[in-house]
């Protein structure tokens, strides 16, 4: 089927109620996702050919404004509460069986990934494959699923933000900010020393509630044009503030080495970058929904918002198909390489697209862990239980506890 011919279909299957920005949106924020974790992220190769996390980051300070472009997660918590609340207005029985039905549209992918790479593991192991390069493996695999964790917590708020909404429209994310203002300071203020290293762990849900909130205000329609421009305005001078005058971290993504990170847990910065992007969002809303009524560039967008999370649980698995194999043959620019060198970047730019077509391979049949399970039998609760065992098993090894 020619291009032209399936945009066509997608096209005629859209309903025409369909919010065609919103997933425009999504779709956007999904893909920064990979593209970040790719372009950002790197590997050494130790004498024993390991391999080992390695950021460019570390080397050329001056790439980290292309964080602040790929951390696009505000915009993604943002249609996640804008998309929820649509959804809960459609809910056909109680709260709790939507929020069921949601935890296992979240779960199932996660499921599936952990288990496949318990299995795999061992195989790995048996191949030849040093430990220090599957506990590498395991934790680049691992890192992306906190954010399904988190969006779990956020969207079974969903009722109270919807409440919050009605009563204080889009000032009900402001207490959010403040909270994760607070902990800043008493974290990075004079009484830094002092304070207990878990203090920052209390940012994780205030921290990416913010832009949930702000979605679900929108949804109310208690954002408009007005709100957007103070969003886009007051994020913009806060992020500026806060890099120019107290010294925040320039990059959104952690770095090796560095002390302090902006992104787990989120710090005020992430905030205030999660707000100028909410606003630009509201903003081009429109000029974004008249660009997808395009048949062919609407098309992809369908294509990525049903792969989402396949995308999310499985991008680091698909550059480690690559990675892996390459550590057996030594340096391999832009792959194995340590990503400290221009020669580097432009390696690993050239790389994206074989990562891109690798992560297209393996969703041919890793979508099948977001359609829902089969229950009931005997056989399918084995299974269903055995993937259950293998990921707890995978979580343990990649977390360090055994």
């Amino acid at each position: 089927m020619s291009p032209h011919a399936l945009a066509s279909r997608i096209e005629a299957r859209t309903p025409a109620h369909r919010d065609r920005a919103l997933d425009g949106l999504r779709a956007l924020a999904l893909l920064a996702v990979p593209t970040g974790h790719w372009l950002l992220g790197g590997f050494r190769l130790d004498g024993g050919g390991a391999l080992h996390n390695a950021s460019p980051l570390s080397a050329f300070g001056a790439l980290a404004p292309f964080s602040w472009v790929l951390q696009m997660l505000g915009v993604f918590f943002l249609v996640g509460g804008y998309a929820s609340v649509l959804s809960y207005r459609r809910r056909k029985s109680t709260t709790g069986a939507w929020l069921r039905g949601r935890m296992a549209r979240l779960g199932r992918p996660v499921l599936g990934v952990t288990a496949v790479w318990a299995v795999l593991i061992p195989v790995l192991h048996t191949l030849g494959v040093p430990g220090d390069t599957l506990r590498t493996g395991s934790t680049l695999v691992i890192q992306p699923l906190w954010f399904v964790g988190v969006y779990a917590v956020v969207t079974a708020l969903t009722p109270y933000c919807i409440r919050l909404a009605k009563r204080l429209g889009g000032w009900a994310a402001a207490p959010l900010l403040g909270a994760v203002a607070v902990v800043d300071l008493l974290r990075y203020g004079p009484l830094g020393d002092s304070m207990p290293s878990w203090l920052s762990m209390l940012n994780i849900v205030p921290g990416w509630l913010f832009a949930y909130q702000l979605g679900v205000s929108w949804a109310e329609g208690r954002i408009g044009k007005r709100g957007a421009r103070l969003l886009l305005v007051g994020g913009g001078v806060l992020f500026a503030a806060l890099l120019l005058f107290f010294h925040y971290p320039a990059s959104m993504v952690g770095v090796p080495g560095e002390a302090r990170t902006n992104s787990h847990p989120p710090s005020l910065l992430v905030l205030a970058l999660g707000a100028a992007q909410s606003g630009a969002a509201i903003l081009l809303r429109d000029r974004i929904g008249r660009l997808l009524r395009r048949p062919l560039v609407w098309a992809p967008v369908v294509v990525v918002n049903l792969s989402a999370m396949t995308i999310l649980c499985w991008h680091q698995t698909a550059m480690l198909a690559a990675a892996v194999p390459a550590s057996f043959a030594g340096a391999v620019p832009g792959l194995t390489t340590g990503p400290d060198t221009l020669g580097w970047i432009l390696a690993r730019v050239a790389w994206m697209p074989v990562f891109a077509g690798l992560l297209v391979l393996i969703a041919r049949y890793a979508r099948r862990f977001e359609a829902p399970w089969k229950a009931g039998t005997r056989a399918a609760n084995a299974r269903r239980a055995m993937a259950g065992v293998l990921a707890a098993g995978f979580a343990v090894f990649a977390l360090g506890l055994a």
